[in-house]
């Protein structure tokens, strides 16, 4: 899937955490001491990530696990650690080089790269992770990425987005009055009732049932996880 939307939009991430917020982002995914605001959004990412991470098995022997939008690699790391074969790709050069330092002996069960998560040339997999790698997008967006992602998977896509809340539609409109050098890509607020009904609605996923959900709300951290499990 290559709209004009996603494209634009994925450039801007590129850009922002290759030129703009690499270090912050590094220190934010560490555990060196932070300012208030980021140690809220450090313990809603961390409390996700757990969330996420009990919806795969425990013993992931044999199975092949794609970590779409990586980041610094803290996910890929723990499902190596069960023994996945784990595919890591972000499109910031500077997270995965990040990702692949703090990889540790995991590394040995991890291909690390840098691209485009929804690529095919990666192949299937058994299970896909999208934690805070799609609430950029529109709900459209989306939806089509996670119907291509459903297509080379054969258990569960697990993704995260930022739902349609008074204090994230606050948050999306104060950002638009930061200088355009200094913003963050915008959060696009998706209500859940919504994308239930593209979910539904997408041929693409008609293989897929929703199952586990959560939300996590940690300051200034708000996101929701959703499992589409093979029916």
């Amino acid at each position: 899937m290559s709209t004009g939307t996603w494209a634009a939009r994925r450039g801007q991430i590129e850009t922002y955490f290759d030129r703009t917020a690499a270090e912050a982002w590094k220190r934010l995914t560490s555990d060196a001491p932070v300012s208030g605001i980021r140690a809220t959004v450090r313990a809603g990412r961390d409390a996700m990530r757990s969330n996420l991470l009990s919806w795969l098995p425990a013993d992931m022997t044999g199975l092949r696990l794609l970590d779409a939008g990586c980041g610094t690699g803290a996910l890929a790391v723990e499902a190596a650690s069960r023994g996945a074969e784990v595919v890591a790709i972000d499109v910031s050069r500077s997270l995965v080089e990040v990702a692949r330092d703090r990889a540790g002996p995991a590394a040995a069960r991890i291909r690390f790269e840098v691209g485009d998560m929804l690529d095919p040339a990666f192949g299937a997999f058994d299970h896909v992770v999208a934690m805070d790698s799609l609430i950029h997008y529109r709900a459209a967006d989306v939806v089509k990425a996670l119907a291509g992602l459903a297509g080379r998977t054969r258990r569960s896509v697990i993704f995260t987005f930022a739902p349609r809340t008074p204090l994230l539609a606050a948050m999306h409109v104060v950002g638009r009055a930061f200088p355009r050098g200094d913003r963050a890509p915008a959060i696009e607020p998706v209500a859940e009732a919504a994308l239930r009904r593209l979910i539904a609605q997408e041929a693409g996923l008609s293989g897929f049932a929703v199952g586990h959900t959560k939300r996590v709300a940690s300051g200034f951290y708000t996101s929701q996880g959703m499992e589409l499990a093979a029916r």
